[in-house]
């Protein structure tokens, strides 16, 4: 089992130290046209856990998705990216007698945009780095964070120099350390067991079409 006051320190430190990166970076963009923020609505697809030594497994149901995304200009073809997003779902467990278990899964992360030529139409490339948190809303049960990334291609879309639409297919890779609790019990006294699932190390891969309207500053 992690410790998880270790895990959110060394999260905590990465999310302080890209925050205040940003905010600079944003002071010197903040001429016209050299910030862009995109609410957007997606649909979230795939995501399971499972332990093979006990032969259970939990899949995490699609359904959709939302989030915010701001973006600074750093040159003519690359830009910074903070991205939030957040999917109300829940994990469907097999090989136990413990049923559905309610869980908001939040992204938040830190990365950039490669974008290619264009002027109306503009393909990128985005990628990040940050963190998971799986807020479980079932009672009783403990929430979790964990180091991720994203990667994904995506079309914007320019009517005219302020308004803009953004079109794009992500992945999201949650890293999971082995030996790793997963859906555990606050009290575990009571119930006779600990933690639904105990992974050996392995990736938890999620994929988000989403659309988006970009307002840009």
């Amino acid at each position: 089992m992690i410790n998880c006051k270790f895990r959110h320190k060394y999260l905590g430190f990465f999310l302080r130290a890209f925050t205040s990166f940003a905010l600079c970076t944003a002071v010197d963009a903040a001429e016209p046209g050299n910030i862009e923020i995109t609410p957007y609505g997606a649909y979230s697809f795939g995501g399971s856990f499972s332990d093979a030594e006990q032969g259970v497994s939990a899949d995490l149901d699609d359904s959709e998705s939302f989030g915010l995304i701001i973006n600074f200009r750093q040159s003519a073809i690359t830009q910074w990216e903070v991205l939030y997003s957040k999917q109300a779902t829940s994990a469907d467990l097999s090989g136990v007698q413990v049923g559905d278990i309610d869980v908001d899964a939040h992204y938040l992360q830190g990365g950039g945009t490669y974008q290619g030529d264009g002027e109306k139409v503009r393909p990128y490339l985005a990628a990040t780095i940050g963190a998971t948190h799986f807020d479980v809303r079932s009672g009783g049960y403990e929430s979790d964070t964990f180091f991720s990334f994203s990667l994904g291609p995506g079309l914007q879309i320019w009517p005219n120099e302020r308004l803009g639409l953004r079109l794009e297919a992500r992945v999201f890779g949650t890293l999971v350390q082995s030996g790793s609790g997963i859906f555990c019990l606050s009290d575990p006294g009571n119930a006779g067991t600990g933690c639904a699932i105990t992974v050996n190390g392995e990736i938890l891969w999620q994929t988000q079409a989403m659309a988006g309207i970009v307002f840009r500053f």
